[in-house]
């Protein structure tokens, strides 16, 4: 994993349309996860300190369970950590990788520039240890 990974992205829409499209959990049911994965949330409550708890199921069955706190919600921007999680929402070690850093402070920047949002993501881990930064 990288010590930070930022992406930028362009969307031609209003920067509030594309902000819904993170907020709102019946936009997120059509398009957050990999594709052809099951998606199934089990809490969310979009404000200071309220959680997004989902799971991903792949088409072979495999869950995978995946918990948000969110710390900032305004109109241009989404901070929140992340992390793989149990059912009940405590963190595990990701299913894929047991060097994935176990926290990943994530940081969605909305800016809106002549009809168009432009969308930065920033992601980087939460006091990695040293395998994780291989």
């Amino acid at each position: 994993m990288f010590p930070k990974t930022e992406i930028p992205r362009s969307f031609n829409a209003p920067r509030e349309l594309v902000f819904k499209a993170f907020i709102e959990s019946e936009h997120l049911q059509n398009w957050w996860g990999p594709k052809g994965w099951a998606f199934d949330i089990s809490k969310f409550e979009l404000r200071q300190e309220g959680v997004f708890h989902y799971s991903q199921t792949s088409p072979d069955g495999n869950v995978m369970w995946v918990k948000f706190v969110y710390h900032v919600n305004a109109p241009d921007k989404l901070v929140y950590p992340s992390f793989f999680s149990d059912e009940m929402g405590n963190i595990v070690r990701a299913p894929f990788n047991d060097n994935w850093p176990l926290e990943t402070l994530n940081t969605f920047t909305f800016t809106e520039h002549v009809g168009k949002t432009i969308l930065t993501v920033i992601g980087a881990p939460v006091s990695p240890t040293e395998e994780e930064m291989v």
